[in-house]
């Protein structure tokens, strides 16, 4: 079944990543893949936008279904695939229920990440304002704080949402991207912890971005957050 899969995928990218740990949680590996550059661009060539109109990644495809928006793909494996792998929705309700707010708090803290840590790459320079990084700093530490909160109140080696689920194959990678830009460890323990539990889970350590392989650590960027 994976190899009338495509994945059209960048390195580092939380979206690609998501999609990455689903397949592979989901035992669909053997899939077609192709890793791009957004540096050069890539997002926006002809083989991209022939599949995905918004020139994004990721982009997938699964026979002649393209399913482009990285929660969508998430959603769309598990649900073809349930009784493939890791159950990714939990059956109980109240887990299912929290399952699906954090999955889509996720959104909050990886539009409130990329505001801070690509704020010179999103803004051009004669837009930029002092004031509006401030509240942008701002912002993303009271998210932080929210989920540092969330992990107070779950039990030791828990996940967000009860058993390994799609809360966390969203959560995960903002984490990961968080602590790899320098997020204290004496500051936000729990979800240092978090980022510990999970890092060496086999379908995370597959899929994990290339680029930080090589760039153990990267910019500093959280280090006073």
């Amino acid at each position: 079944m994976a190899e009338s899969m495509t994945l059209l995928w960048c390195s580092g990218s939380p979206p690609c990543w998501r999609v990455m740990i689903t397949l592979e949680e989901k035992n669909l590996q053997g899939y077609h893949q192709k890793l791009l550059s957004f540096e050069n661009k890539e997002h926006k060539s002809e083989e991209v936008l022939a599949l995905n109109p918004r020139g994004q990644f990721p982009t997938f495809k699964h026979g002649d279904i393209i399913v482009n928006e990285s929660f969508a793909a998430c959603l769309y494996l598990e649900s073809q695939f349930e009784s493939q792998g890791t159950r990714l929705i939990p059956e109980n309700p109240k887990e299912q229920a929290l399952m699906y707010q954090r999955m889509l708090e996720g959104l909050n803290c990886y539009d409130k990440l990329n505001w801070v840590i690509y704020y010179e790459l999103m803004v051009p320079e004669d837009e930029r304002h002092e004031s509006a990084l401030k509240r942008h700093r701002e912002a993303l530490t009271t998210e932080l704080k929210l989920w540092e909160g969330y992990l107070q109140n779950v039990a030791e080696g828990s996940y967000l949402a009860g058993d390994f689920s799609l809360a966390d194959v969203i959560g995960f990678p903002n984490v990961a991207v968080a602590v790899f830009f320098g997020l204290s460890a004496e500051r936000y323990p729990k979800l240092t912890e978090y980022y510990n539990l999970l890092k060496d889970r086999p379908s995370i350590k597959t899929s994990w971005p290339p680029y930080w392989f090589e760039s153990k650590q990267g910019p500093e960027v959280l280090k006073d957050f």
